[in-house]
């Protein structure tokens, strides 16, 4: 317990910790005018101490959803990739705080958040996989408060499902036919940056991420190589996720280089003449334009930056005209503008409103991925050379979700089998007695 005594003209409160090799140990604060304002002090110290900080707060008293917020910030920020994160935060804003939020951490059950998680199918007919990230945020947040923290005894969303999905969904994938991965080339051949990164994306079924993380030394154009070491993430201004929904205002404007999805997706690929002589024209108009553009020309520098939460260090592209001299290295970004503005993944946004409803292609940039993958394992490439050209983890991966099934593959397992049972002794007409 707290005790206060006087010392001098000041008051001081103590309470006993914990016996380090059989002493007692005290924790002392003095300087306070008053006997009141000392016990009130000491009594706030040692909650703090004996609960660890917030517990008794967290235990008591925190709605859930001031508890996402503390989940964020010490487990998302330090285990989950940034995209993650931002989308974890976007789904938190926007239905689980506004449903459930407001209960406290003790209050919620098994049977609110079933009916929490049915009533957001019900309202807005989310795709399956939305519905598992919906549900994942509420699992993995009170998974930690459970087992991490123990705050709460049991974890009530562990027998939580998503609603079964009785309606098919509508594959967001599109493979691309040779006609329009034609007519996209053609409509954007007068916009260098997009043309020359979506053959890229075609050619090497590189990841939007990948394609504009790419610098020429990443490019090699002796041995027709590509090397993927790093992808470009936009982060706000401090490089730090942050609770609010960062997609609009002026913090969101800073290009970092990010880590590869998994260490599978640190690669090295080949690539062929196609593409090869194709890059190897824009590295050279490329060049041309810094000339041209001089000291207009804006370049981009690689600086090296401390996380504010990790700790570890980031690198960040901060521009600068050709004019200004800047003690840092150059970083060469393949894909940029005429006059080298980098605008990242924010590059082909336009450019797919024009394919959609201008070329009457419903489509996605990740689409060049599908039908690189697809195209492969129609023509007969191993799926393990697939499997590792893509950056997955597993074949399984490259099956289940990145090889889609397409009228020629159906065709060619029927011709197969039938190839096969030519083999066979079997009669192509029966006879079939006549019965009256």
């Amino acid at each position: 317990m707290v005790s206060v005594r006087k010392r001098g003209k000041v008051y001081e409160y103590r309470f006993e910790t914990g016996m380090v090799d059989g002493k007692r140990k005290w924790i002392t604060k003095s300087g306070y005018s008053s006997k009141s304002e000392a016990f009130k002090e000491g009594a706030k110290a040692y909650n703090e101490f004996y609960y660890n900080g917030n517990k008794v707060q967290l235990k008591e008293n925190m709605s859930y959803s001031d508890f996402l917020d503390y989940w964020i910030d010490n487990y998302a920020n330090f285990n989950l990739h940034y995209s993650t994160t931002i989308s974890y935060i976007n789904i938190i804003k926007n239905h689980v705080k506004p449903k459930i939020g407001f209960y406290r951490l003790w209050q919620l059950d098994t049977r609110l958040l079933q009916e929490f998680i049915n009533k957001i199918y019900v309202e807005y007919a989310f795709s399956k996989n939305y519905m598992a990230s919906i549900l994942k945020v509420v699992k993995g947040s009170l998974k930690y408060a459970c087992y991490t923290l123990n705050y709460i005894n049991t974890n009530p969303a562990e027998n939580v499902h998503t609603p079964r999905i009785d309606k098919i969904n509508k594959d967001p994938a599109h493979i691309f036919t040779q006609e329009e991965i034609e007519r996209i080339l053609d409509r954007f051949k007068g916009t260098h940056s997009i043309y020359y990164s979506f053959l890229t994306a075609y050619y090497t079924g590189l990841r939007v991420s990948e394609v504009y993380g790419l610098t020429w030394d990443c490019v090699d154009f002796e041995k027709k190589t590509i090397t993927i070491n790093k992808n470009i993430i936009k982060k706000n201004q401090f490089g730090l996720p942050k609770r609010k929904n960062i997609t609009k205002g002026n913090s969101v404007c800073v290009w970092y280089y990010g880590e590869c999805k998994n260490p599978q997706s640190r690669r090295t690929i080949s690539i062929g003449d196609t593409l090869v002589n194709a890059l190897k024209e824009y590295k050279k108009e490329q060049e041309e334009n810094q000339k041209f553009y001089g000291d207009s020309y804006l370049y981009y520098y690689e600086k090296r930056v401390l996380n504010d939460i990790t700790k570890k260090e980031e690198i960040k592209l901060v521009e600068a005209k050709g004019e200004l001299e800047v003690a840092l290295p150059k970083a060469e970004l393949v894909f940029v503008k005429g006059n080298g503005q980098f605008l990242g993944t924010d590059s082909p946004k336009y450019a797919f409103k024009v394919i959609h409803y201008e070329l009457g292609i419903n489509s996605r940039f990740h689409d060049f991925r599908d039908t690189h993958a697809t195209r492969l394992i129609e023509s007969g490439a191993d799926i393990k050379a697939v499997s590792k050209r893509l950056g997955h983890s597993s074949i399984q991966t490259t099956y289940n979700i990145y090889v889609k099934v397409t009228n020629k593959m159906e065709t060619d397992t029927v011709n197969r089998f039938e190839a096969y049972t030519n083999t066979l002794n079997i009669p192509q007409t029966l006879e079939i007695p006549y019965q009256v």
